[in-house]
């Protein structure tokens, strides 16, 4: 029998989240709640196989190899493994440049 993880969402990434489903929604609300239900698929399959994303490429040039992520076009699901708990962070759209957002972010956090 696998390993099960608990997948938590931190409060930023369901804010990500909300922004992303809610911009959709404004044009579509049957493809937004598509949108919604398939990413958090995607975030929950983590419970079972939570290296299977790989590790976030502009953080790994910079040594950061405690990151991982799941492509889910457009978007990037981004989240770290601890013990049996899997913490999505943030889910970014990935047409936007990653590192101007995670940078912005750990500057508002300080």
């Amino acid at each position: 029998m696998s390993t099960k993880y608990n997948v938590i969402w931190a409060n930023v990434a369901e804010k990500d989240l909300i922004n992303i489903i809610e911009y959709i929604a404004d044009d579509s609300p049957e493809n937004a709640e598509k949108i919604l239900a398939k990413i958090k698929k995607q975030a929950s399959d983590l419970y079972t196989m939570p290296e299977r994303g790989r590790i976030v490429p502009e953080l790994y040039d910079q040594g950061v190899l405690l990151y991982r992520e799941l492509i889910i076009e457009p978007w990037r699901l981004i989240y770290r493994i601890s013990g049996k708990e899997i913490y999505v962070l943030s889910v970014i759209d990935s047409r936007r440049n990653v590192e101007d957002i995670l940078i912005k972010r750990f500057i508002d956090i300080c």
